[in-house]
Order: structure tokens, then sequence, then C-alpha cells
């Protein structure tokens, strides 16, 4: 597009492009929505509601997409495992506010700086969003082209050719929303940054509430010797993960704008049940992890906000070591080119693996384990093409499980539509291929209800081709961890019929009565035991004593509508447990630059750049370090909800860095001398 003086495109040759993905979002979210599991009408209803409450109040999602955030997933109930109810909140603004760009005409511009602290603005984003979208989709591509055959499986799980769209999307996501933040940033940056803040603290205040909730119903409000993980409403993680733990690392810096935003002692009081309530959440997510990137953020936070309210400028104070200590002539720049010679044999020699390396592994098993996952996840790449492009989005999981050794799959699922004449729409639940150890570890399952009394009756059709030993419970569960439980067992032999009927009495201690706030959800799971095992299941019932039905969608004809698989304690092939190593790994050399550029783009933006000043500046910094703590040891990209945050910070970031705000101006001219000062050690 032609480009005027200012440097701003007109407006009326992006109206098109505005309207392109104001339609398509809007044909993909009627498509999710009218295809929703619950009821297609019932969700388009609301989504139509959603999109009215955007044209009356244009800016609320600044609020409220950060605050639903956690809570919008509702995939045990659905079985959805690539689209989610949070798919469709961000479709809706992505038609409504695209839609209103096009039919306005109105590019929205940065506006005339006022009192702007550095006269120069960012050009990291205008660079990075581009390239970062081109990137992202030659590894969409590369995913897709490396799995099956592309088919639009409303139920696809994590080796089809869907689960690159599922690990592509929160990026695309968060880049067409960066024209709609435009225009409220434009319009004032404090006023937007304090939406979108507002809205993370009530999204944690959900996710704080949500644990509590778990922590009362499941093993107990004071009960920490029990190995029960608190996973809050953060379903992805029905394959382990560490989606809980991100995501309080990044939120958990929000509480302290909480505090500070607060205007009097009731508002206050508020913030500081709300962070006793996060700090309960994270002591019992027992996470090591979770423990580091939440406390040193918040240190960083409070030396960024130190600095901000005594108007220190941290800019300045590393010009001014600079300009005292600068390198002068050859020998202290040949000290650094050793320095840096040193580290790299250093990780030359200890990442190609050593006498060192094992001495390590030895002293820690945890560790040790640790790195030959990663190692075994490295070594997956192996030309030089998958080097700098990556296996593809999303592939990471197929290809560990495919590799010889430990790492198999615990188990698989999938539907088969019914054939007229031919038989019933029927699943197929497979067991490990030849790991006894993970026999029953994973599991077809569906949330029923129970109570203190109920005794349970399964019937279901099976065929088999080999014997196959079937283990069926009704467990107390929310999702990774059992409480009392109702079970049986079958093992079938192959017969000259091909369906064989299964009946099944579940017997168990029973259920005890829980109290009104914090009731226990209850969980059907069926697994395979044996290794090599696979039974086809269809007309599946489960009744209490008096005969009431409890399952939906028993005979499958839905797909797997309402079932929803999950696996328990072993959760290998599924995560590498690094953000760094999944982003080469799946993306490449060139997918971790790009990544990391934008991450640490926008630390420099905040930090020491144009943004430094903003009142969000060091909120955003903190939230940032405590997503790439967690990325030391887990895995982030994989989980939709939580990698949409993080990148959406990152360039939320940036695009704040390109527009003053409301009286913002330079730093004080005393920062420069205390800067001085320190440096003079005066």
């Amino acid at each position: 597009a032609r480009v005027d003086r200012s440097g701003r495109v007109p407006s009326r040759q992006l109206a098109w492009v505005h309207l392109l993905v104001a339609l398509i979002s809007l044909g993909a979210a009627l498509a999710l929505a009218i295809r929703h599991p619950w009821s297609g009408l019932f969700v388009t209803l609301g989504f139509y509601l959603w999109c009215l409450a955007l044209l009356w109040w244009p800016a609320c999602w600044l609020f409220l997409m950060p605050a639903t955030l956690p809570v919008l997933n509702f995939s045990p109930w659905t079985g959805w495992l690539v689209f989610d109810e949070f798919d469709l909140l961000l479709l809706g603004i992505l038609a409504v506010g695209h839609g209103r760009l096009a039919w306005s005409g109105r590019h929205a511009a940065d506006p005339a700086p006022e009192r702007v602290s550095d006269p120069r603005p960012s050009m990291a984003l205008p660079v990075l969003a581009p390239v970062l979208g081109a990137g992202c989709l030659l590894a969409l591509l590369r995913g897709v082209a490396d799995a099956p055959p592309l088919e639009l499986d409303w139920f696809a799980g994590y080796s089809s050719a869907l689960n690159s769209w599922r690990v592509a999307k929160s990026l695309f996501f968060a880049l067409l929303l960066l024209p709609l933040a435009q225009q409220h940033l434009a319009g004032g940056v404090r006023r937007a940054g304090d939406r979108f803040a507002l809205g993370m603290v009530v999204g944690l205040g959900c996710v704080a509430v949500a644990a509590l909730w778990e922590r009362l119903a499941f093993p107990g409000l004071l009960e920490f010797t029990s190995p029960y993980r608190t996973t809050a409403l953060f379903w992805e993680m029905h394959v382990g993960g560490a989606a809980i733990d991100a995501y309080l690392a990044m939120a958990t810096p929000y509480v302290v704008w909480a505090l500070r935003s607060a205007s009097g002692p009731k508002r206050w009081s508020l913030g500081a049940i709300l962070a006793l309530l996060v700090g309960y959440a994270c002591l019992t997510s027992f996470s090591r992890g979770v423990y580091l990137a939440v406390v040193a953020p918040l240190l960083v936070l409070g030396a960024l906000l130190w600095a901000q309210r005594r108007g220190f400028d941290i800019a300045e104070f590393f010009r001014l070591v600079w300009r005292r200590w600068r390198f002068t002539g050859w020998r202290p720049k040949a000290l650094v080119v050793l320095i840096v010679a040193l580290v790299l044999e250093v990780a030359l020699v200890l990442g190609t693996g050593s006498f060192m390396v094992e001495r390590m592994n030895r002293a820690d098993k945890d560790f040790a384990s640790r790195l030959r996952h990663w190692s075994r996840g490295v070594d997956l790449l192996g030309t030089s093409q998958n080097w700098w492009l990556g296996l593809g989005l999303g592939r990471l999981p197929a290809h560990y499980a495919g590799t010889e050794g430990e790492g198999e799959w615990s188990g698989a699922l999938r539907w088969s539509a019914p054939v007229a004449g031919l038989g019933p729409a029927f699943v197929t639940l497979e067991g490990p291929l030849s790991d006894p150890d993970l026999g029953g570890l994973y599991s077809l399952t569906q949330r029923v209800g129970v109570n203190a009394t109920q005794q349970y009756r399964m019937q279901f059709e099976a065929r088999v081709r080999n014997q196959v030993e079937i283990h069926v419970e009704v467990c107390e569960r929310h999702l990774l961890y059992d409480g009392n439980c109702h079970q049986g067992a079958v093992r079938l032999e192959p017969r000259a019929e091909p369906w064989q009927k299964v009946n099944l009495s579940l017997r168990g201690p029973p259920f005890a009565a829980r109290e009104w706030y914090a009731p226990r959800l209850a969980m059907l799971s069926l697994s395979v035991m044996n290794p090599a095992g696979a039974v086809d299941i269809t007309h599946a019932s489960l009744q209490d004593a008096q005969g009431k039905e409890l399952l939906q969608n028993g005979a499958f004809v839905q797909g797997l509508a309402a079932w929803f698989p999950a696996a328990q304690y072993y959760f290998l092939p599924w995560h590498i447990d690094n953000m760094y190593l999944e982003l080469l790994i799946e993306r490449g050399w060139i997918g971790l630059i790009l990544m990391l550029g934008l991450l640490l783009a926008a630390l420099w933006s905040m930090v020491f750049g144009a943004a430094r000043h903003l009142h969000m500046a060091p909120f955003l910094t903190a939230s940032l370090l405590g997503a790439m703590l967690v990325g030391l040891i887990s895995s982030i990209m994989d989980v939709p909800r939580v990698a949409f945050l993080l990148q959406w910070t990152a360039l939320f970031a940036l695009l704040a860095a390109r527009h003053p705000e409301s009286g913002a101006g330079p730093m004080p001219v005393r920062s420069s001398w205390h800067a001085r000062r320190i440096i003079d050690g005066g």
C-alpha cells in the first residue's frame, strides 16, 4: 500500500483486508457455534449476543478477553481438543472489530506524538509481526504436510494434521487483534492498559477460586502431604503439562497492580484476599518452576516500580555505565571474544554428551531424566532442514511416540462413522504398544453425576481381534487424580459373532456426601490394560441403582461429543518440558530466533526503550519474565490459551511502546543525577 508522508497507510486501501478478515472470522465462528457438541442453536445465540455487546461497547474485549481466558474451555464436557469456546470469543472480537474498521474506512493510526519519552517510535513491531506470521504459517504447512491426510474432524487428537492448527492459532489470533488494540491505545494507553490489567485480575481470581474449590473438594484445604497437584480449570492438562504453572507466572504480577490501584480500604482488602488465594494456588501447584517464576519477576517488578516512583531512569543509568567503562583498545574486546569462546566450549562439551554429563546425571536423577527427555526430543530433528525449519507445528508428540524405546503412547483413541448396512458408529480404544507398565494409564472418559448411595451397572457392545482386558471405573475425579472409585473389569476373547455384549457391575466404597460449597466431580473411565490390545466399543450405557441413564452419546452417533481422552501419571510423549526446545523442535532455529526476538524486543522496550515510562511497563515486564522462566522447565506453546496470553502480552507491549501515554513525558532530570551518583559511589 502507498504510504503518505506521515508514515501512515491510507485506511481506504486496507478496508478490503479488514472486510476479508471479518468475513472469515464470522464464517469460522458460525461453523464452530453450529457444530458445538452441546447445542448449536444455544451457542449460536450466545455468539450473536457477544457480537451485539462488542458493537455496543467496542472496548469491552480488552477486559473480557483476559477475564474469561482461564474459564472458556469445556473440553471434558464437549470432547473438543482442537477447538474450544475461547476460540469463539476471539473470533467474535475479530469479526466485529475488523468489520467496524472496514465499515468506517478508517485505519487505526498512531496519534500525533505529544510528549514522548523517546521521539523514535519502536520499529520492532512492524518488522517482527509479519515475519512471525510468515514463520508460523511455514511451520503450520510443514506440520500439516508431515501428518496423516488432513480431514475436518471436529474431535481430532494430537497425532492429526489439525493439531498443527491447534498450536498455530494462538499466534494468528494475537496478530489479528493488533489493529483493534491499536485503536484503543490511540485513545489512551493508560485506559487500555488498565482494562487489560483488570481483566487479568478477574481471570486470576477465577483460577484462584477454582483452585480453592479443587483443594476443598478433593485432598482437603490443609492437606499438603498427598501427591495432589492443583490444575484448576486448565483442562489441557489431561495429558500433563504446565498450563497452570505458566498462567500463574504471567498473571500473578497483576495482583500488585490491583493493590496499587485500590482507591480505598475495601478494594485494597479485596486485592489482599486475592493475593492470599493466588499464593495458595501457587504453593499447592507444588511446582518448583512456579515458585521461581513467581518470586523472581515480583522482585523485578518491585525494582521497576521503585525506579518509576523515584524517577530513576534505568536506561540512562546503563548508558552512563557504558560511557564510564566502555571498552577501548584491542585488549578488552579480545577478552570479550575469549569469554564467549569459553562459554561455547563449555556448552559444546556438556551438550554433546560427556563424562561430566554422566556425573551430573548421577548427582540428580530427576534432572538426569529430564536431560534424557530433552536429548531424545532434539534427536528427532536429524536433518539440517529440520534443524532450521523444525518438524512442523504440533508434530512433536507423534514423532516422539514413534521412536523406538521409551516414550510410546500409553493409549490411543479414534472414532469410526456408521456405514449404512454394515455397522454402527463406534470408537476404537487402544492400550500401549509394548510397555505393560503403561496399561490403564490412558482412558476414554465422560463426566457423570454421582451421589453417596449409588451403585452402577455398565453395559456396552465390544468387538476385539485378540485378547483384551478392559477396566471400567466411576471415580470421584477432577482431572488427573482419583478419589473413591467403583470398579469392574472384563477380559474379552474374539468370537464368531463380531459384536458381543458386556454387562458389568461396578463395586467400590460409597461416595461420601460433600458440602454444597465443595462438590466433587465424577468421571467414567474405560481403559485397555494389556499391551497391543484394542477394542471397538459402541452402544455404551451407564445406569445407577434406579436405572437412570447417566451417559450422553453412548452410541457415538455424534462422534466423540461428551467423551474426553485423559492420561494419568505418564505424560512423556506429549510435552518436551522446555519452551525453547519445543520451539526449536517444531519450528527450527528460525522459529526459535523469531519468538525469542519478539520476547526480548518486548522486554527491551519495557525496561530500556520507549515504553519504559508507561505505567503498565513493569507489570508487562514481570509477566513476560515469569513465562520465560517457566519455559526453562515446561512446555508452553502447546497450550493454546496460555500461548496466546504469552504472545499477546509481548505484542501488546510492543504496540503500547508506539503510543504516548497521557501525562507521560521524559523522566525527570534528576534521574541522570541519581545515575551518576550511584556510579560515582556518592
